[in-house]
């Protein structure tokens, strides 16, 4: 089952992150809606009561009239809306990175904006063409056409939301909040918590735990397709493992970038992995054309750490956004530092080493990143004091055998930084 589902789960998120399904799926709700009402309207049959005085005083012109404004107006807002939403796009990507496109295609929001707009004009054309109005016959949906009218001061009220929407979305504290909920999730959905006695360190390397003779009697199994490690099914590893009995070193961990037909996972003894054996390895990774920050932690870093860098640049030259996106890179390694790091050894049921992962270890996280930010921003003073008080910040917060290699971090930052005031004295 974990096939099928992991295929659905991606297609799931493919979806998410792209302009046109959630629209498409309001429009076609409308099309359903507007059969739906104009059948109902129907099956009064006689037109009597309310009904037939709705229709006597409408009349097939006025509803043709206003079925027509409606849609009219809307395809022309849709229009400008969606002229709207590319504008932001392009600010977007140009002001705070390409990596930054995704988050505003899945916005909800703007999806849902467009989405009423086109269920309107569609809604409005399928009752427009019930409506008829000849010498021996007339049919007027009043009950459609009613529900057209409310659908339109509801597009209406969308519009307002619309715009209040797309100026608060490309606020740098709102972009960077999300970062920091996604990131958050990020870590909350790969990392479990870390329990009240930390694991003890390992005794050998990762490298020193495989058999001997790993690297002359094991079988390298490559990627179908070129692409970015997006997730990988750990699990499914280990049951394999298990099931053949086997040892698994994973070459490619997550966020990396793997060409067609490179190295995976190497699993020993050589003759225990058949091709079918083989294919069931592969299948635990999944590949795409772009990194994203579902189970990539550093990723889900380095998006706040490019607005950043952008930020320091001599274009730009904004040192308070700087510093806003190291106050959330704080908050999320402090989340971070809660979290118990993989030692990158998966064992069975009985203890046997079976999966084997280059672990990641905390400070390998925090010091790229604060690194990346320093690089760019040495020479302001301001940045470069809330740099080292959040570095502190983490140091106390990190587990024990981390603290050493960010302090160490932190004083080179602080003598270069200041370094360079003595040399501009």
């Amino acid at each position: 089952m974990r096939g099928p589902f992991k295929f659905i789960s991606r297609i799931w998120s493919h979806l998410q992150s792209s302009f046109w399904f959630l629209p498409s799926v309001m429009a076609i709700s409308a099309m359903a809606t507007a059969l739906l009402l104009i059948l109902l309207d129907t099956l009064e049959g006689s037109q009597s009561g309310w009904i037939s005085e709705r229709t006597d005083a409408l009349g097939p012109e006025s509803a043709r009239a206003i079925l027509s404004a409606i849609a009219g107006s809307m395809i022309t807002v849709a229009g400008v809306t969606f002229s709207m939403t590319m504008l932001t796009l392009q600010l977007a990507s140009s002001q705070f990175g390409p990596r930054m496109l995704r988050n505003f295609m899945r916005d909800h929001g703007n999806q849902i904006v467009l989405g009423t707009f086109l269920s309107t004009f569609v809604y409005c054309l399928f009752v427009l063409a019930s409506v008829r109005g000849t010498e021996g016959e007339s049919f007027v949906p009043v009950i459609a056409v009613t529900f057209g009218m409310i659908l339109a001061v509801a597009s209406l009220a969308t519009l307002i939301y619309f715009i209040h929407h797309i100026a608060t979305s490309i606020r740098i504290e709102t972009i960077l909040a999300k970062l920091a909920v996604e990131a958050r999730k990020t870590v909350e959905r790969t990392l479990p918590e870390q329990a009240e006695k930390p694991a003890p360190l390992p005794e050998k390397t990762t490298q020193e735990a495989l058999p001997p003779d790993f690297a002359d009697n094991s079988r390298s199994v490559g990627a179908s397709d070129s692409g970015y490690i997006q997730s990988i099914a750990l699990d499914t590893l280990l049951q394999v493992a298990c099931e053949h009995d086997l040892v698994v070193r994973v070459e490619a961990p997550i966020g990396s970038f793997i060409p067609c037909a490179g190295s995976l996972v190497t699993a020993f003894p050589h003759d225990r992995v058949s091709d079918a054996v083989a294919d069931e390895l592969a299948n635990a990774f999944s590949l795409g054309p772009e990194r994203t920050p579902d189970y990539d932690i550093e990723f889900s870093l380095r998006r706040i750490v490019e607005i950043a860098q952008r930020a320091l640049s001599p274009g730009m030259n904004d040192p308070t956004t700087a510093i806003y996106c190291l106050d959330r890179l704080g908050e999320v390694l402090g989340i971070l530092a809660d979290r118990h790091m993989s030692t990158g050894r998966i064992m069975d049921e009985e203890m046997e080493l079976r999966v084997v992962i280059e672990p990641v270890s905390f400070a390998d996280l925090a010091c790229s990143a604060f690194a990346a930010v320093s690089r760019y921003g040495i020479s302001d003073d301001d940045l470069v004091a809330r740099l080292l008080n959040v570095m502190e910040r983490c140091s106390r917060d990190a587990p024990v055998q981390d603290r050493e290699k960010i302090m160490r971090l932190h004083d080179t930052i602080s003598l270069k930084s200041i370094g360079l005031a003595i040399e501009h004295a």
